[in-house]
Parts: structure tokens; C-alpha cells; sequence
């Protein structure tokens, strides 16, 4: 089963081997986003299920691009596509 951690600490997921990781620098306690930000948690929720989808093997680590409440967040269109964040993330070199 094909598994995608969230975290907010890229260190302790890079030592634990978490198998595909996206990581965001957010306040502890709010890896989905704000309360109440449903497009941001969503936004969120769909690069977590791209990340599933199109990384092609484990040990893989995104840092997503959203900058805490500095971010206007569109409604996800199509679940089944994969988000930019992700898609671009995996294009460029490590």
C-alpha cells in the first residue's frame, strides 16, 4: 500500500524513513492548514493524494511551496489530476 506522510518537522521524517514525505513549514499542530480553511486543507489533502498517485518510489521528499496565511487557495477542479505543487516538485533535481 502506497503510503504519503505530512509533517512539519523534515528532519524527524528524514530519519524515520518516512516513505513518500511532503513537508511544510507551519505552525505545529495545523499540517492541514488553518481552521476553518477548507481550500487550503483540501489543496493540501489533494497534494498528499497526487504524491500517492505519481511519485515513483519511496523515500521521496517534496517541500510544498505554501507560505503560512500568505496563500489565496483555489478550489481543487479535479481530484483526479495531479496537483502543480507536486507535479513541479518532482520534475525538478533534488
Amino acid at each position: 500500500m502506497t503510503t504519503v506522510a505530512l509533517g512539519l518537522v523534515k528532519e524527524v521524517a528524514i530519519a524515520a524513513r518516512a516513505p513518500r514525505f511532503l513537508y511544510l513549514h507551519w505552525p505545529f499542530g495545523h499540517a492541514l492548514g488553518e481552521p476553518g480553511n477548507v481550500a487550503q486543507q483540501r489543496t493540501i489533502l489533494h497534494d498528499m493524494l497526487s504524491m500517492a498517485m505519481i511519485a515513483q518510489r519511496p523515500g521521496v521528499v517534496i517541500d510544498l511551496p505554501y507560505r503560512w496565511r500568505r496563500e489565496t487557495y483555489g478550489s481543487v477542479g479535479d481530484w483526479k489530476t495531479p496537483s502543480a505543487a507536486v507535479t513541479s516538485a518532482l520534475r525538478s533535481p533534488a
